[in-house]
């Protein structure tokens, strides 16, 4: 074999072990490739206990680690409490002061998703 030959088959093989490695990743983390954060959960998990609701509408989520990662976000803000949907591409958020929605674009933004609509529920 000459040179030439024997870089392109290096770097096909490189590109082959490269897939498998990132494959298996993937098989083991869910498609983000994320691993598990600690999970945030309302301080107040009682939801008669928050006067305001929305459903605000987030693009991108294909697995059980994206749910909790946008989960998390809202969840770590003071008096809010969410429900993630993932058939529905949806996240239910319950809030003891209103929210407005440039601050759940921000939440969904920071969180890597995609933020498509806001609708107030109460």
């Amino acid at each position: 074999m000459n040179l030439p030959t024997l870089i392109i088959c290096a770097v096909l093989i490189l590109i082959c072990v490269y897939s498998a490695i990132s494959y298996k990743k993937k098989l083991t983390s869910g498609c983000c490739g994320a691993e598990s954060d600690p999970k945030v959960k309302p301080k107040d998990r009682n939801l008669s206990h928050y006067k305001y609701s929305y459903k605000v509408g987030v693009d991108g989520m294909t697995c059980s680690h994206c749910k909790e990662r946008v989960e998390n976000a809202f969840n770590s803000q003071d008096d809010t409490a969410a429900n993630v949907k993932l058939k529905e591409k949806c996240a239910y958020i319950y809030t003891k002061q209103q929210l407005d929605e440039k601050k759940a674009r921000e939440i969904v933004m920071k969180s890597g998703y995609t933020f498509t609509d806001f609708t107030v529920l109460q």
